[in-house]
């Protein structure tokens, strides 16, 4: 028997099996049998294991948590075992005890790595020296005062130069006022206004030139030291791919034909992202491959404190990634009969008619349930929405009709526009945040403090849609105000304000670890999946286009 072969116990059955491979990239989940040899390594870690001289809790540190991996393989006299991978290095380390290797050649990366770190770091090292160098810190310094007192100085000119102007403005209608002034002396008395005002002018005018001249004398100094540090960095970065080309050109991929490619062929002419053949997939199915053991089924969790963008929590299972196995794992299952990915189809609404809270010749308002789209998805099979049956429902209205959405497992209030005119009215109140909405949610755990504010810039995650992260860069602002309304052993029942409304903006501002630190209950994306997600617009306010009234709406939670 395999060494890191683990027997799968108790035996499945012949119809517990799979008929083929379950896809990498299945988005329901992975096959039950996959399911349960995870659930043991995810015990194993919980006891706060990992392997001998690693406890579990190194991944509740600084650095993150990880991805884990277990592959249910058949060995060549026919029984049924398990091989357990992490992705990347655990620790510090490639090789740990009771997980299968790296895909690399070692040989081949150890010609490669000792030079690659050494310069790295001295690239790193001379940044690191040059940017908290004595005298970039002057520079930066001399220029920062100087932009400070520039901008000081010129604020007190513009309100000395404001003052000196309605006083003129003053004096001046003052002077055209005063009839015991002879024409001359009228003009003379202007005159003298006009050169109090040129006086101004003329001032502006050398205080601009001189602070060129400080600037000239200045910032030449300071962009050529930061140019320095810029082509350090720059020279790093290029340094660094080409190391990256090198490292890559280690990784051999053998599928399970037997056929080998370079792991860089296999991303049509492009760089394979960092991190790729080291995901726990491709290493569980290169050893596989290896040691003459059959893949019967694969799971991939998250086990760990999230990584700084969110988008995983501990214990969930995750497809595999597809911008770095998107173009990998397709090779290496060749020759091996493989299972089309399950994509996810909503169940069938709970009811055929829609709830109707309010209506009148403008507008409506609709309780949605958990489960009914908001609009029809792009897939024959996702058509029914409230949309649909709106527009079945009011054959005559007009204009787009929905002025916003709840997503699939949301429940609750959703407003419609029977005109087009109207429709636009409730547009620009949610765009100018008129709109008050309240939410209720259950979330999964404890929740620190009685109440506060999210602030947490929002994408979505391109590699793994309709994932949203958190992106400080790119995200785009996304703000949640939140207040605790009961709390249980295990559970806490919060409210909801959103400032904004991105795509699942309460779900990720609730998981995160710089939100409330945990998931809402039932969230299939951001937590552990459930009956239903446990997040209800409760509440809806705005004023009525028609009347020119606020309206308000409340539909208690289901749950």
């Amino acid at each position: 028997m395999d060494p890191l072969v683990t027997l799968l116990e108790p035996a499945p059955q012949v119809d517990e099996l799979p008929g083929a491979f379950p896809s990498p990239f299945d988005a329901v989940g992975p096959h039950a049998l996959a399911r349960r040899a995870a659930e043991s390594l995810q015990a194993t870690l919980r006891e706060g294991f990992i392997a001998p001289g690693i406890a579990s809790a190194v991944l509740q540190g600084p650095d993150g948590g990880k991805m884990f991996g277990v592959l249910v393989v058949r060995q060549p006299d026919g029984t049924l075992g398990v091989l357990r991978a992490f992705s990347a290095m655990l620790a510090g380390r490639w090789d740990v005890p009771g997980f299968v290797p790296p895909v690399f050649d070692r040989e081949a990366r150890a010609r490669v790595e000792p030079v690659a770190d050494a310069t790295v770091k001295s690239l790193l090292s001379r940044a690191e020296m040059w940017s908290t160098s004595e005298e970039l810190r002057r520079v930066r310094e001399d220029d920062d005062a100087r932009q400070t007192r520039e901008a000081t100085e010129r604020e007190a000119m513009r309100l000395r130069h404001d003052a000196h102007r309605r006083q003129r403005h003053e004096r001046r209608a003052a002077i055209v006022a005063m009839s015991a002034l002879t024409e001359t002396e009228r003009a003379q008395a202007l005159h003298t206004l006009d050169q109090e005002s040129r006086g101004d002018k003329a001032e502006k005018r050398r205080w601009d030139a001189a602070q060129e001249e400080a600037r000239r004398q200045l910032a030449p100094a300071r962009a050529k030291a930061e140019r320095r540090v810029r082509a350090l960095d720059r020279l790093r970065r290029i340094v660094s791919r080409g190391f990256m080309k090198q490292f890559h050109d280690t990784y051999a991929i053998t599928n399970a034909r037997g056929e080998t490619r370079p792991l860089r062929s296999l991303y049509g002419g492009a760089e394979p992202p960092s991190g790729a053949g080291d995901c726990a997939g491709a290493k569980l199915l290169a050893y596989a491959f290896a040691h003459g053991l059959q893949p019967v089924a694969l799971a991939e969790f998250w086990w760990g404190t999230p990584p700084a963008s969110g988008g995983r929590v501990q214990g969930a299972f995750y497809p595999a990634c597809r911008d770095k196995c998107g173009p990998l794992l397709p090779f290496m299952l060749k020759g091996l009969e493989v299972s089309a990915p399950r994509v996810f189809v909503p169940p069938p609404a709970p009811t055929p008619e829609l709830s109707i809270v309010f209506e009148d010749a403008w507008l409506v308002v609709i309780d949605k349930p958990c489960g009914l789209l908001s609009v029809p998805g792009r897939d024959a099979s996702l058509l029914d929405s409230v949309l649909t049956r709106l527009r079945a429902r009011y054959p005559n209205a007009t204009g787009p009709l929905l002025a916003h959405r709840l997503d699939l497992d949301t429940s609750g209030l959703l407003v419609a526009a029977l005109d087009s005119r109207t429709h636009a009215s409730l547009q620009r109140q949610f765009l100018h945040r008129d709109v008050a909405k309240r939410y209720v949610a259950l979330i999964d755990g404890p929740v620190h403090g009685d109440a506060g504010t999210i602030t947490l810039p929002l994408r979505v995650d391109l590699d793994d849609r309709p994932r949203q992260i958190v992106d400080p860069i790119h995200g785009k602002p996304a703000v949640t105000d939140w207040e605790v309304l009961h709390r249980a052993a295990s559970h806490t029942r919060v409210a909801f304000h959103p400032r904004t409304g991105r795509t699942h903006q309460l779900r990720v501002h609730a998981a995160h670890p710089q939100g409330l630190g945990a998931p809402i209950v039932g969230d299939p994306l951001y937590g552990h999946a459930g009956l239903r997600l446990h997040l209800h617009a409760e509440t809806l306010s705005f004023v009525h286009p028609a009347t020119g009234q606020r309206v308000s709406f409340t539909r208690a939670a289901p749950f």
